[in-house]
């Protein structure tokens, strides 16, 4: 029988692979399954054994020993050089939030050493500190959470730490976010009939086009004259025009315009024209015929845009953004000016609040969900019955406040 090996003059027996350094601190030596030799060492022995204990739990677990050196931002690289799958400037924006708000701070920390709790406390400290909105800790979790994944397929850890660790910040109450609303038909027509006066009548098609179909921005922006047949009132949607920021190799960088496939294969489709609309695709037209304007913009082979501005070019969603606040901001002084409380202004909307106001007069009008997905072009039905409870939510609580109302009056 081998003789056991004695430490710190016989106190405490060592086992296999431990050993005792001239300086009174332990060490621990093992072969993994590649061959290949590890030494973990610590001043105390009772440490060292907790050390061993994780070792062989995680040799058991297939965890790698590796592990302990990994740190987030290593697996990020991983995932960036492996990702496939995304449109290039979903890529991008994926890149720009880790890169932004991960990589300096928490991507430092070793892979392995990360709680559920961690993460909790980074989220918080981007929302408490950074004073981020939900809306960025969303795309940032969305990033950190496929980079944990990787790690976890990957054998550095067991779980994903950041499985539902934004839900609880979701929740707060710091965090409810009002619910997008589209415009009311008062607003929508005050909207429509201020566009149609000189000063902005170049701007009636565009927003009356996103009013009148629900198309996203990028997929109004990118439509083509081949794309519109009037003859038949259909418009074909089979590609978006994207702007964004370009830093991936092999692309030229800078910010510019790409052409995409739509958002999702649901996004090919094919969308009635309802009169009005095709009444701005007319107007847009003898507007380009009457100020002999041509379209200069040639991007990923696709030209001759519906969409133009003073130089031939198309429009970006900033513009179309920009252009909105000042029509607000003029339509609402008409509005004072003609009378000191006027029944209707404005709200502050954007260019997706279009999309949802044609969603909300679909609502209105009892149109069928399925009909409903197929020209608002969702992917899963779930989103537009989503929308569709709370714009018909909205409906009735509006109905019964209308019924309050009349009741007081008739009590009155």
């Amino acid at each position: 029988m081998a003789q056991k090996r004695l430490s710190d003059k016989g106190r405490q027996v060592l086992r296999k692979g431990e050993g005792q350094r001239s300086n009174g601190s332990y060490y621990y030596r093992w072969t993994d399954q590649a061959g290949e030799r590890h030494t973990i060492y610590s001043k105390s022995l009772t440490v060292l054994r907790e050390r061993e204990k994780e070792l062989d739990l995680d040799k058991a677990d297939g965890i790698k020993y590796e592990a302990m050196y990994v740190t987030i931002n290593d697996v990020y690289k991983l995932w960036k050089d492996l990702k496939r799958g995304l449109k290039n400037n979903t890529f991008e924006n994926y890149k720009y939030m880790y890169e932004t708000f991960v990589a300096p701070t928490f991507g430092k920390e070793r892979v392995n050493r990360i709680k559920k709790s961690d993460v909790k406390r980074f989220y918080n400290n981007l929302a408490d500190v950074r004073g981020l909105k939900a809306s960025t800790i969303d795309s940032v979790h969305t990033v950190l959470h496929q980079v944990f994944e990787m790690a976890v397929e990957d054998s550095y850890i067991r779980v994903n730490p950041s499985n539902n660790a934004l839900n609880e910040l979701k929740r707060s109450h710091l965090y409810k976010t009002e619910k997008r609303r589209g415009l009311t038909i008062q607003e929508q027509e005050l909207l429509l009939s201020f566009l149609r006066k000189a000063k902005y009548s170049h701007w009636y098609p565009v927003f009356a086009v996103l009013v009148g179909t629900g198309m996203r921005v990028g997929e109004a922006t990118g439509l083509r004259w081949q794309d519109i047949d009037l003859e038949n009132g259909i418009i074909d949607v089979n590609h978006t025009l994207v702007y964004y920021d370009h830093r991936t190799e092999g692309y030229k960088k800078g910010c510019y315009f790409n052409i995409n496939s739509p958002k999702t294969e649901a996004g090919v489709r094919q969308i009635p024209m309802l009169e009005f609309v095709k009444e701005a695709f007319l107007m847009e037209k003898k507007y380009h015929q009457e100020a002999g304007l041509e379209c200069h913009s040639v991007i990923d082979g696709y030209s001759d845009f519906v969409f133009l501005n003073r130089n031939g070019e198309v429009y970006g969603q900033a513009s179309l953004n920009k252009a909105i606040k000042r029509i607000i901001r003029d339509c609402n002084d008409e509005q004072f000016l003609k009378s000191e409380s006027p029944e209707v202004l404005l709200p502050n909307f954007s260019c997706h609040s279009l999309r949802h106001t044609f969603t909300t007069r679909l609502c209105e009008a009892g149109t069928n969900i399925k009909l409903m997905q197929d020209i608002l072009g969702h992917q899963d039905i779930s989103t537009t019955m989503n929308i569709y409870a709370d714009v018909t939510k909205e409906l009735r609580e509006k109905e019964l406040g209308n019924l309050e109302a009349y009741f007081a009056k008739q009590k009155g």
